[in-house]
């Protein structure tokens, strides 16, 4: 049986994304022709690998590339000027 990719599935994993197991607002589900894009930022690589995780566990016959980036955590190195 395949996952029909359609406006119901985006919406059905962005409420997972968005509840008390994941929690996280920032990531955007865009789809494209044969699979989903899951967007966004989050702090670590390990909670990115986290979401993914759960939602590929969640939806195993859905085509999910996981293009979360990592926000920089650390204090910037130099001084931002301001002219």
């Amino acid at each position: 049986m395949s996952t029909q990719l359609d406006e119901y599935l985006e919406a059905e994993i962005q409420s997972l994304l968005t509840d008390g197991r994941i929690a996280e607002l920032g990531i955007t589900v865009n789809r494209r022709e044969h699979h989903l894009v899951l967007g966004g930022e989050v702090e670590s690589t390990q909670r990115r690998d986290a979401i993914c995780l759960q939602i590929n566990e969640r939806f195993p016959d859905v085509q999910i590339v996981c293009d979360i980036g990592i926000t920089r955590a650390q204090a910037p190195s130099e001084v931002e000027e301001i002219s």
